[in-house]
């Protein structure tokens, strides 16, 4: 018959760590059994310090402990033994020291045409003559790869003084890193928070941006984590919140704009963008049809204080850019004008705020 510390060891080798997949035993996180008298400690060395898991797996362990051995009931002891200091490595300088200016293109809410107004600004920018990047940071539903035709892109390292660093993939000259290149088109992104904003970081900071005028942030809707891990790693020099003219996207703007107005955060808004704001059909050009409503963004611009950027019709071309992996500022000079208009009023306003 297996002696008192064998039979705890079975028990134990039943418990997996959530995060390994492993069992405590043959990872080695069971360091020691020690049996005394009519007791027992037993030691745990985890991986790393303050282990999320720690609390409940050593409930697991005292608890199964007592099942494999009921005569030690009320004698259990399970202690976590102190890890030696992790050597400090010598952080990889940020690749972001080369960008210029940084501006974060959000929403209050999703639907709005967000990544849309990303891709054809960023086109814009490049066409008049600037070097231009863009993070797509909305890590559970990421679309850059789609507009600019690069889905098959596989990310290459490239070492640089013992650091590696991610190679960006390259449409027409604009430089997109995206999680979209780490995942199956067809895998659900279901990640807590810390994890994204973990894998946000390394995008940001590993990718071999080099030399740009211009780094877009294609953000999450709403507010949220991503939102405060991006104004707390990079200097973001201002924000362009995209709205619809409906009244519930209007809504939830006003808590966009709020969020990068709160304190400790400061990020100055550019303005705002109304997307979608008409119809015009192509047998009617001198009609308007106000679909979403007329004028909700505009307004609110007015009343909350902050510079009305232009708006932007719906324009079939712009669903298909977007679908064919060409912005369509490359493609109809309607809205290349739409885009330019906007993109002159955003260089205007980060020269005024550099004064």
């Amino acid at each position: 018959m297996p002696n008192t510390e064998e039979r705890i060891r079975r028990a134990l080798g039943g418990i997996v760590h959530p995060e390994t997949g492993q069992d405590i035993v043959s990872s080695g996180i069971v360091d020691n059994i020690a049996i005394q008298g009519d007791g027992a400690v037993i030691t745990l060395a985890f991986n790393r310090k303050r282990d999320p898991f720690a609390n409940s797996i050593k409930r697991q362990v005292s608890a199964a402990a007592v099942e494999a051995a009921p005569e030690l009931s009320g004698n259990v002891v399970v202690a976590e033994k102190e890890m030696p200091a992790a050597p400090q490595k010598e952080k990889a300088p940020s690749t972001t020291v080369g960008i210029k200016h940084t501006i974060a293109v959000a929403s209050g809410k999703g639907g709005v045409g967000k990544s849309t107004v990303t891709a054809n600004l960023a086109a814009t920018l490049r066409d008049m003559g600037y070097k231009v990047g863009i993070l797509d940071a909305d890590i559970y539903g990421p679309s850059m790869p789609k507009m600019f035709g690069v889905e098959g892109y596989t990310p290459r390292a490239e070492i640089i003084d013992g650091q590696d660093y991610i190679l960006p993939a390259e449409a027409d000259g604009i430089k997109i890193s995206s999680i979209g290149f780490f995942i199956s088109p067809d895998d659900a992104l279901i990640w807590r928070g810390p994890m994204a904003t973990t894998a946000l970081k390394q995008l940001l900071h590993q990718t071999l941006w080099r030399e740009l005028d211009f780094l877009l942030i294609d953000m999450p809707p709403g507010t949220g984590d991503v939102h405060l891990s991006v104004v707390g790693e990079i200097k973001v020099n201002g924000a362009i919140i995209v709205s619809t003219p409906q009244q519930v996207a209007v809504a939830d703007v006003r808590r966009g704009v709020n969020m990068f107005r709160a304190e400790g955060i400061n990020v100055p808004v550019l303005g705002i963008i109304e997307n979608m704001a008409w119809f015009t059909p192509a047998e009617l050009p001198n009609n308007k049809y106000y679909i979403f409503g007329e004028g909700g963004a505009r307004n609110m611009a007015r009343t909350e204080g902050i510079d009305f950027l232009g708006d932007i019709p719906i324009i079939q071309s712009v669903m298909e850019g977007g679908d064919s992996g060409m912005p369509a500022v490359s493609t109809n000079s309607e809205v290349k004008n739409c885009y330019r208009a906007i993109a002159d009023r955003i260089v205007e306003k980060l020269e005024q705020n550099k004064q």
